[in-house]
């Protein structure tokens, strides 16, 4: 088992791949093995293989003592991907070796590398000297091999090993992340994410990051039930159960009265107060005060829907999860409330989804200084969300893929080299949202955010057909007071607003014809007169 001591030279590393190759066919134990109701012969599972490579390379001249089990396990990674092995379907190459029960066997073809021929006698001394060994090589960089070493200096100095030379390494495993890192990892990738979709140099102005938990991010995404809804642990923060029993009354209408109370004329308008009144008093909408500006920076991207479901999606994960929770619960049954056709009309003068977007739109989006026009922005965002509720407040799969598979990637082992620097082992995304930026910058964020989907809203206003000439102005003048500059920018000039408004037909007044100019005023006393005759 020692095998034969390979001395320095020209394709060495071709040298060793072939002799533990050799070694490997020859001493592997194979028999036979059941698996999946069948029987393989001249098998072996993986862990055998592990188990039987390690120790010969331990015990090998070639290699020594100091080859880990993982070492062995990487290198009959290099085996199944080259060949040398197969798992019992005759697959390789892209198939990975798993140390486990899985079965494994030899193809029948050669696995060995054909050596080159042997270079001229004053050419392989200098390579001797400089143990060079530049050929094409298979064993893995990590597994130290032991040269024919003349003294213990120069053993010290250098390490052959199977592809060329590498300084000395050693198998070490990543610091533990604890739940604080996750949380850290899950709130950067969050806001890189949204910073991206919105194509915002930094999220500065927009939205403030030292003001978001990022437990919350971490809750709403593992923290649900089987329809996506969050389920909250503190039952106090949770709506009431006389609301949630309205609410599903509402929402599956006429088969929703779980409790069998008496219906009377008018009791679907009865139930519709009771929820519209309790999410009235709420001292906050549900997408907080401090969302109010990143989501007016979305309503620019309502007219390429999938780009502002993304946007939305990783949004509303940054909600506190009581607000994640009723926001689910309001917007499906405002939904269903608009498609149920059962449904009593719930107002005698508009329909039942212009009311349930009157009734909740403030409810779920307003700014903390009440501008004029919270409505309106709250009314074209609440319209989007209704007729997208299913997809909007999903946890969005490729950002949840991309956190998981970049944590999996730091709990992974590493090989640390002599001198390399493994303090950063926990490596953080880039935290951009804590970036100054210059005032610059930030003008032309404000004007490509917030103050896009202001301008889209005023050009909606000034072209709106259906509104009445008095509204409009109305609505005009609140918009000049809450944006003078944007209004400025779209009337410079007082001939420029007074064309968006037709002139009204001029009403004259009747003009005195000969006739009325020569007839006499009536005397006071002709009626007295008469009265003597």
């Amino acid at each position: 088992m020692d095998g034969n001591m390979i001395g320095p030279g020209p394709y060495r590393a071709t040298k060793l791949w072939n002799e533990t190759i050799k070694l490997f066919r020859e001493g592997m134990p194979i028999k036979r093995h059941w698996a999946h109701f069948r029987s393989y012969d001249n098998s072996f599972t993986g862990s055998e293989a592990v188990d039987y490579l390690h120790n010969l390379l331990k015990c090998n001249q070639n290699f020594g003592p100091e080859v880990t089990r993982y070492q062995s396990l990487q290198l009959l990674r290099k085996f199944l991907k080259n060949h040398v092995i197969e798992d019992f379907k005759g697959r390789f190459g892209k198939e990975d070796f798993e140390d486990n029960g899985r079965l494994y066997r030899f193809p029948p073809q050669s696995p060995f590398k054909p050596v080159p021929q042997r270079l001229p006698f004053r050419e392989v001394i200098p390579q001797m000297l400089q143990w060079d060994d530049c050929d094409d090589a298979q064993l893995p960089s990590a597994i130290p091999m032991k040269p024919l070493v003349l003294n213990s200096e120069t053993w010290n100095k250098r390490h052959s090993i199977a592809i060329g030379e590498v300084p000395e390494c050693k198998l070490i495993r990543r610091r533990e992340i604890t739940p604080k890192h996750v949380d850290q990892i899950w709130k950067s990738m969050t806001f890189n994410r949204l910073q991206s979709i919105l194509g915002l140099k930094s999220l500065d102005g927009v939205l403030d990051a030292k003001l978001l938990n990022s437990k919350h991010i971490v809750y709403n995404v593992f923290n649900v039930n089987k329809q996506g809804i969050v389920v909250l642990k503190n039952k106090a923060e949770d709506l009431p159960h006389w609301v949630l029993s309205a609410m599903k009354c509402l929402a599956n209408w006429p088969n929703g009265n779980e409790v069998n109370q008496p219906m009377y004329s008018g009791f679907e308008r009865d139930v519709f107060r009771t929820v519209a009144e309790h999410f009235q008093r709420l001292r906050e909408p549900l997408l907080t005060f401090q969302m109010y500006d990143i989501c007016v920076s979305i309503l620019g991207l309502l007219p390429r829907q999938q780009i502002a479901v993304e946007a939305l999606q990783v949004c509303c994960l940054l909600l506190p999860p009581a607000n994640r929770r009723k926001l689910q619960l309001l917007l499906r049954l405002m939904s269903k409330a608009c498609n149920n056709h059962l449904l009593p009309p719930l107002n005698d003068t508009i329909g039942t989804r212009t009311l349930m977007v009157q009734t909740f739109s403030r409810c779920i989006l307003c700014s903390s200084d009440e501008v004029d026009l919270d409505e309106l922005l709250a009314t074209k965002l609440v319209n989007f969300m209704i007729d997208n509720h299913e997809n909007v407040l999903k946890v969005p799969s490729e950002l949840q893929r991309s956190v998981q598979e970049h944590i999996s990637h730091l709990r992974r082992a590493q090989i640390k080299y002599a001198g390399a620097d493994t303090d950063s082992t926990l490596e953080m995304p880039p935290q951009t949202f804590c970036r100054q930026i210059s005032r610059k910058e930030f003008e032309e964020q404000r004007v490509t955010g917030s103050q896009g989907a202001l301008v889209e809203l005023l050009e909606e206003i000034i072209h709106d057909k259906v509104m009445s000439i008095k509204d409009k102005k109305k609505k005009l003048k609140q918009f000049q007071r809450s944006y003078p500059d944007i209004y400025r920018r779209r009337f410079p000039t007082t001939e420029s607003e007074a064309a968006v408004f037709p002139e009204r037909p001029q009403k004259f007044k009747p003009q005195l014809t000969f006739f009325t100019l020569k007839k006499k005023p009536a005397q006071p006393f002709q009626r007295s007169w008469s009265f003597r005759a």
